[in-house]
């Protein structure tokens, strides 16, 4: 798609926002469809981020790593792996080719909201914060989780970037049992479900692509199939309804992906 209302490029390390101004990362969405408003793209790949680094206290992954470099991601902290091995299935989740996986990038997956983008699964479910950076150079963040607000829509203000997301320690060495299911073998994802046990017995749930925003469920002990599915009903998620999938059939395939990842998470 020639975006012929752009009329200028720059690097994002330089420039000042202003109406009409898009960051480019990976620009799978932004050149799949018209932008009318659009005139300037602010390149992101200028600030030269390392797409993934760790230390002790967790994984910095920056806005423009692209999914096919996290898929790739081999852990220096050998305690990291169960993480890396739920990135490759979250990467795996997004439906698209071997190009889009080498240009889409994590930050744009999340910042497009939808609510089948993988990469708010992954963040959410290893209780990552997504990092901000607003027009002035002020900084805040906020709880993937809540980051995304429904289909589409999310806590972005006008000029905000999201820059990283940071993952921290403890939940990246938690077993995982993650659950996806479309309506067709390459389709989008209409549910998805990870699953999360903690060294501590802690179990956290997240549903995400049946819902318009990701739904967690956190139990301090290990839940049976009944406990976790009568927080799923107290929850009251508003299932979507659409061409990948209607709400009555994505509220019982949601009911029975929780209860088949925690029956992996048992055994």
């Amino acid at each position: 798609m020639d975006l012929n209302g752009v009329t200028d490029f720059a690097p994002a390390t330089d420039a000042t926002w202003r109406d009409g101004d898009a960051w480019l990362g990976g620009g799978t969405w932004l050149f799949s469809q018209p932008q009318p408003r659009l005139t300037r793209l602010l390149d992101l790949h200028a600030f030269g981020w390392t797409p993934v680094e760790e230390d002790g206290d967790g994984v910095l992954v920056a806005a423009t790593c692209t999914l096919a470099q996290l898929a790739r991601w081999q852990p220096a902290h050998s305690a990291y792996a169960p993480a890396a091995a739920l990135a490759r299935q979250c990467c795996h989740a997004l439906l698209g080719s071997f190009k889009v996986h080498n240009v889409a990038t994590v930050g744009g997956n999340i910042c497009l909201s939808l609510p089948a983008g993988p990469m708010t699964s992954l963040a959410s479910a290893l209780d990552g914060m997504v990092l901000l950076r607003g027009p002035g150079g002020t900084r805040r963040g906020l709880p993937a989780a809540g980051f995304v607000t429904g289909d589409g829509s999310n806590e972005l203000r006008a000029g905000e970037l999201l820059t990283h997301v940071w993952l921290p320690s403890a939940p990246l060495q938690a077993r995982t049992a993650f659950r996806q299911l479309s309506l067709s073998p390459v389709g989008r994802s209409a549910v998805l479900v990870i699953a999360r046990r903690d060294p501590g017995g802690q179990t956290v749930i997240t549903v995400t692509a049946s819902t318009p925003r990701p739904v967690q469920l956190r139990f301090p002990a290990p839940p049976g199939p009944a406990e976790a599915l009568a927080g799923l009903d107290a929850a009251a998620p508003a299932y979507l309804s659409d061409v990948h999938g209607n709400a009555t059939w994505r509220a019982a395939m949601t009911r029975r992906l929780v209860a088949e990842a925690l029956g992996e998470l048992a055994g």
